[in-house]
């Protein structure tokens, strides 16, 4: 006799609803986290038809399969690694909420990560990107504010565009951005950056709401926040004007920041409270910037350290005069 729970009464799409809203009701999740989880569970979804299976818990045998499906579809190890973690959760899901049996053992291990240093423009690129020539039209004011403010405070796209008006404060130069689970974090945005907003507030924000009202600080024509998809266009369209051909993105920006922060002296641990990584481990990603300034701070301060030639003779240069002593007692 089979006393296994079954779950067929519910779709498999039913059940990730339920699953995703108990994370962002229950767990608190950012939406981006539970969309992202709602995109790996689809692949789960779309591998039960592709084997004609119904029964989600007829999957964890078979997730091998699955792994290797995901890797022929060429994701990185990172994406890999996410989509079992939606699944494992998921699993967690039934088990608990629906009395499925536990099968967390039976997932496969997540695919070991190589080390992936960050894309990051050059501060000449930062340079020719934030000092373009503002064009006509009331959005050139707008969108130069908001790429400068997002490369001076290293926010996430997300938090930029959902910055509400309160969180800024133009007087002492700071926002206060909210960032993933909520976590709020002080920033100081240098004064280029807060110019370019003063000039926003007062000279554009104003026209764009039309008298209306909105929470957000930077506003569309429309009078709402600007949508993720919408800053990215932005960005790639002022970056090809700068002149920059590679390939761009919001989070290029906030690596571009750490990263320049780093290479002028500043302390790891200020660089994880300016980016509000709780973890140092994830800051940890910009350490080869760390290891590079170090081996320069010590071929230049370093007593012992000679360059050849510099100072005295060499090592093989003394021996060969020693030889050249004896040989000639």
């Amino acid at each position: 006799m089979n006393d296994r729970p079954t779950l067929q009464p519910l779709r498999i799409e039913a059940l990730v609803d339920q699953y995703l809203t108990n994370l962002r009701v229950e767990g608190g999740v950012a939406n981006n986290t539970v969309q992202a989880y709602r995109r790996d569970l689809e692949k789960l979804r779309a591998y039960l038809a592709l084997e004609g299976m119904t029964n989600p818990l007829d999957v964890p045998p078979h997730l091998t399969g699955f792994l290797n499906h995901l890797r022929a579809q060429d994701l990185s190890p990172a994406s890999v690694s996410r989509c079992l973690a939606a699944i494992r959760g998921f699993y967690r899901f039934l088990s608990t909420e629906h009395g499925a049996p536990e099968v967390l053992s039976q997932l496969p291990g997540a695919p070991k990560q190589w080390a992936k240093l960050p894309k990051t423009l050059s501060e000449s690129e930062v340079t020719a990107l934030l000092e373009l020539p503002v064009g006509q039209g009331l959005e050139e004011i707008r969108d130069s504010a908001m790429v400068e403010l997002m490369y001076a405070a290293g926010l996430r796209v997300s938090e930029l565009i959902l910055l509400p008006l309160s969180a800024v404060n133009v007087e002492v130069g700071y926002v206060q951005a909210t960032g993933k689970r909520d976590k709020q974090r002080l920033v100081p945005i240098g004064e280029v950056a807060r110019q370019k907003l003063v000039a926003y507030c007062r000279e554009v924000r104003p026209v764009l709401l039309k008298g209306r009202s909105a929470p957000a600080l930077f506003v569309t024509r429309r009078g709402g926040a600007m949508t993720r998809q919408s800053f990215w266009t932005i960005l790639r369209r002022r970056a090809v004007r700068a002149g920059i051909h590679k390939p761009i993105s919001p989070h290029v920006l906030r690596h571009s920041f750490a990263t320049h922060l780093l290479e002028h002296g500043a302390d790891l641990r200020a660089v994880q409270m300016m980016l509000g990584h709780v973890n140092i481990a994830t800051t940890q990603i910009y350490t080869h910037v760390e290891h590079k300034r170090l081996k320069q701070v010590h071929d230049e301060r370093f007593p012992r350290k000679r360059r050849r030639g510099s100072h005295g003779p060499s090592a093989s240069s003394s021996i060969k005069d020693v030889k050249d002593d004896r040989r000639r007692q």
